[in-house]
């Protein structure tokens, strides 16, 4: 019989994000069946799929205990693996990384309850929930006194959900460069693409379906220090985890040139097949037994 794959999706996205949709031709080229599936229907009957693939569940942040349990139900089918998302689904996973040896962009922490927070020292900040996807609740904030007060509000509204906020610095390479992510298909590098800046200083960001901020998406070639960087993360993530499906890392360079670490995307990030149609075949290929 032909294996049956769940693409898991969310409700606004029913069908998948024009990205993964090539996926179901691709899977059915091998002779698999994949199907978009949403993560949060009751009726379905996800013991009826030899594998389940996590792909547009972008909503999971809204209901990130009903969301892990719903993973650890899966068992071994769930790709990537019930551990790796637990871990990843939460950005405090950024503190685990900056303790060993991973250069991380600087990040405070701020726990509901908490009311003691800096300014970085920086031209602009943003400020972020510790889980979140798409850019949702996310703002970037003139570095300045004047801009607390605003900020405030978010860390406020973002506290009154029950999430951590997370502080960083705003890096004026985006602006210049982008973000560079890598694209990574069970441990090995696929592809890379630049992502354009998002966030405008204190404004508020446009978003599609509700669930994420339009980006800017192009190819774009690695430099090696980037993948030396990428390497070290997804070695970390083998050895602690198990070899995951798909990975992205998120960098951005700091003012001195180097890269730092943004965001590890484990659970549902966009894989941008479009940019590097070949990694298509090599998803494939790595997701069957």
């Amino acid at each position: 019989m032909s294996p049956r794959i769940a693409l898991a999706t969310c409700k606004d996205l029913p069908e998948l994000d024009p990205d993964d949709h090539p996926l179901i031709r691709a899977f059915a080229e091998v002779g698999a069946e994949a199907t978009p599936a949403i993560w949060s229907d009751p009726g379905i009957d996800w013991d009826a799929f030899d594998l389940v693939i996590i792909r547009n569940t972008w909503d999971y942040t809204d209901a990130l205990p009903e969301f892990l349990s719903w993973v650890k139900s899966l068992g071994s089918r769930s790709r990537n693996s019930f551990d790796t998302i637990q871990w990843n689904a939460n950005k405090t996973y950024l503190r685990d990384l900056a303790t060993v040896d991973i250069e991380v962009i600087p990040t405070q922490f701020v726990e509901p309850g908490q009311h003691l927070w800096e300014i970085p020292d920086s031209v602009d900040y943003v400020v972020k929930p510790s889980v979140s996807a798409g850019s949702r609740d996310t703002r970037r904030f003139a570095g300045s006194q004047a801009s607390q007060p605003q900020a405030q509000e978010l860390i406020d509204a973002i506290h009154s959900t029950g999430k951590t906020v997370m502080i960083q610095p705003y890096l004026d390479s985006v602006d210049l460069d982008g973000e560079t992510a890598l694209l990574y298909i069970n441990g090995r590098f696929s592809h890379a693409i630049r992502k354009g800046p998002l966030l405008q200083r204190d404004v508020e960001a446009e978003f599609a379906h509700g669930l994420f901020v339009q980006e800017v998406i192009d190819p774009r070639v690695a430099r090696a220090d980037q993948l030396l960087v990428g390497g070290a993360v997804l070695d970390l993530v083998s050895r602690e985890f198990g070899t995951p499906l798909y990975a992205r890392v998120d960098l951005i360079d700091h003012t001195d040139g180097k890269p730092m670490l943004l965001e590890l995307e484990l659970v549902e990030p966009s894989l941008f097949f479009a940019t590097a149609p070949a990694s298509l075949d090599r998803f494939v290929e790595a997701a069957l037994p």
